[in-house]
């Protein structure tokens, strides 16, 4: 892949990421096959901003962790009312960093299947 395609695919896509993941990313990207970049390019990333939206106003019934993929969670606090509020409240601090881990799982999978 040539460095200005990485560098757009990098800048448009980075706040789906953990910074520190950032590095990580190039480097796999750097060394994957032109073959895959198509198929890079239709995946859908999460926003971790709307997540965060997302779980203040559907907290407690576990939406967020339905939306993001963790179906065991989501139905934990579905069935727990957010563990009686207090996950919810733990779930506004973790949540971003839940979604951004997800987003790296989804493009690392695409890159090495």
């Amino acid at each position: 892949m040539t460095n200005q395609k990485l560098d757009m695919f990098l800048m448009t896509n980075s706040k789906y990421f953990e910074s520190y993941d950032l590095i990580k990313l190039r480097n796999e990207l750097s060394e994957m096959e032109d073959s895959k970049w198509n198929k890079l390019q239709i995946l859908q990333f999460k926003d971790p901003t709307t997540m965060l939206i997302i779980s203040l106003l559907g907290g407690p019934l576990g939406i967020d962790r339905f939306m993001i993929g963790d179906t065991g969670l989501g139905i934990g606090k579905l069935l727990t009312c957010g563990g009686l509020g207090i996950w919810t409240i733990v779930d506004l601090f973790l949540i971003m960093g839940a979604t951004r881990e997800k987003n790296m799982f989804k493009i690392l999978e695409a890159i090495y299947s």
